[in-house]
């Protein structure tokens, strides 16, 4: 299952249109290299809607909001909805400020998306209004853990319903999920949170996999989550005692630039509820 879906991505090379944050957006550049696709970033009102007709998908990142870009994300997000485009949004620190809410909340009216992914925090800030975000992290007391996975995967069931997209809630544990099924996912290394950027780095990438993968949005969804888990092991376990974040984050990128099908198979650590 996976491995079709990571070939695809390699054979197909989509080309991802992302208005995506400053402070990640060469890395979400590189890893969409990385995994065999083609990315464009534009946020430009100018352009957004005739860039994004050219492409594939698009990756919608909220991370460094601006008055400006807002604009672009509708413009950019209601273009791939009237040409059918998967749209994939990464609500990045929701329940942080008013303006990150209220944003999430208005592109959630006015654009269909396909995917959304963020951390447990954000998910629970635009599915009920409130959260308990710590900046861009997740707050402690929000954290999946075994104990309270049961109910985690009910509420991202009855989310993906509510919203007709696949849910993606990033952390320790991973939930992907549509209405009816969700992929828990245990791949990935502590050190990840370590580095700015890995979850957009994800959305990117899923993004990639969604519009390679038509049709097939939760397993594709659930196989790039699988990927970037993995690859946060197998950078790791590169490490020296002399390497750093830094070093960790060009790893990361080389070894999703480096994995094939069968060792995503090998690797992935995954169960489906």
């Amino acid at each position: 299952m996976l491995k079709e879906k990571l070939e695809n991505v390699r054979q197909e090379s989509p080309l991802i249109h992302n208005i995506t944050n400053y402070v990640t957006v060469n890395d979400c550049a590189n890893i969409l290299l990385a995994c065999g696709a083609s990315p464009i970033m534009s946020d430009d009102t100018e352009e957004v809607e005739e860039i994004t007709s050219i492409c594939g998908g698009l990756n919608i990142n909220i991370g460094t909001l601006n008055q400006r870009t807002i604009e672009s994300m509708l413009l950019a997000g209601k273009k791939a909805n009237q040409l059918k485009h998967p749209v994939v949004l990464d609500p990045v620190g929701a329940g942080a400020s008013k303006l990150r809410t209220e944003t999430s909340h208005q592109l959630l009216k006015q654009v269909k998306f396909t995917v959304i992914r963020g951390n447990i925090s954000e998910i629970k800030t635009i599915a009920i209004g409130e959260g308990s975000t710590k900046g861009v992290d997740a707050n402690v007391a929000d954290c999946i853990t075994e104990e309270n996975l049961d109910e985690a995967v009910k509420f991202a069931k009855e989310f993906a319903k509510k919203m007709e997209a696949v849910i993606a809630i990033t952390g320790a544990i991973d939930i992907v999920a549509d209405s009816n099924k969700a992929y828990i996912i245990r791949n990935g290394n502590p050190m990840m949170s370590k580095i700015t950027g890995t979850g957009c780095m994800l959305t990117a990438m899923t993004t990639a996999y969604i519009v390679a993968n038509p049709d097939r949005e939760l397993e594709a969804a659930a196989a790039a989550v699988c990927a970037m888990g993995l690859c946060g092991e197998l950078a790791y376990d590169r490490l020296n005692c002399y390497d750093g974040n830094s070093t960790y984050r060009n790893y990361i990128i080389d070894e999703i630039f480096n994995l094939d099908g069968d060792k995503l198979e090998r690797g992935a650590k995954y169960e489906v509820r």
